[in-house]
């Protein structure tokens, strides 16, 4: 198994809109997280809505869109987490959403 020189830290969160049929609301929520891979510290950015795979107990597709972001360590985080872009993107999207989750979690 390939061994890293840092720990990398996973940041995943699923964002429900309120206005679940809107496509110009998911539009304007996508927009806004494309902003945030402008942040330094974000080393890699996945940006996504749900998939048309066969649906199962398991999967949950009832989000409207997803972020997927690689760091280097809880310092890169927590950079982006205080990054004025980030602050802004909350400011002008947060009308946007009901309801957000977010999994964060270390490579092992």
């Amino acid at each position: 198994m390939e061994q890293h020189s840092r720990t990398p830290l996973i940041h995943h969160v699923f964002f429900w809109l309120k206005n679940v049929d809107s496509k110009e609301d998911l539009a304007k929520l996508l927009n806004g997280l494309r902003t945030l891979g402008e942040i330094e510290a974000v080393r890699k950015l996945h940006i996504g809505v749900p998939s048309d795979t066969e649906r199962r107990d398991v999967v949950d597709g009832s989000y409207s869109a997803s972020e997927l972001m690689f760091f280097d360590d809880v310092a890169g985080h927590q950079n982006y987490q205080n990054h004025p872009i980030h602050k802004e993107f909350i400011e002008t999207c947060a009308h946007l959403w009901e309801k957000v989750i977010v999994y964060d979690s270390m490579d092992i």
